[in-house]
């Protein structure tokens, strides 16, 4: 699957922006999807996913209650709703793909997701 993410940009601290991720290719709702990010001299890190059933949603808890993570019906674009932004926000934002079943405690992984994005960059100032 070939991920596209967009919506990035340099805005002040408290500002709201709005990725997107379109998938393309061998999509299917089988396909876990999810956001990563990486901050200038740090690991990447999960930021926000579903859980296989799309019930539920997972955040990280330093953007809990900020971001918002959903998709569209046909499941092959997914959006990231991100308010309140911080300075610490400031990363490349990641969308990633995984084939495989993964169970809830593997969500979080990105070693499990095989399908990554080119990144859009999110530069928050104060």
């Amino acid at each position: 699957v070939q991920l596209q993410a967009s919506g990035g940009g340099s805005v002040q601290a408290g500002a709201s922006l709005r990725l997107s991720c379109a998938a393309s290719g061998r999509t299917s709702s089988s396909v876990h999807m999810a956001w990563f990010r990486q901050a200038p001299g740090k690991e990447r890190e999960f930021v926000s996913t579903f859980s296989r059933t799309g019930g539920y949603k997972y955040y990280a808890d330093s953007v809990k209650g900020r971001f918002t993570i959903s998709r569209d019906n046909a499941k092959t674009t997914m959006y990231l709703q991100m308010n309140s932004l911080e300075p610490e926000d400031t990363a490349v934002y990641y969308c990633a793909a995984s084939h495989l079943r993964l169970i809830t405690s593997e969500l979080r992984r990105g070693n499990n997701y095989d399908s990554w994005g080119p990144g859009t960059q999110v530069t928050v100032s104060s």
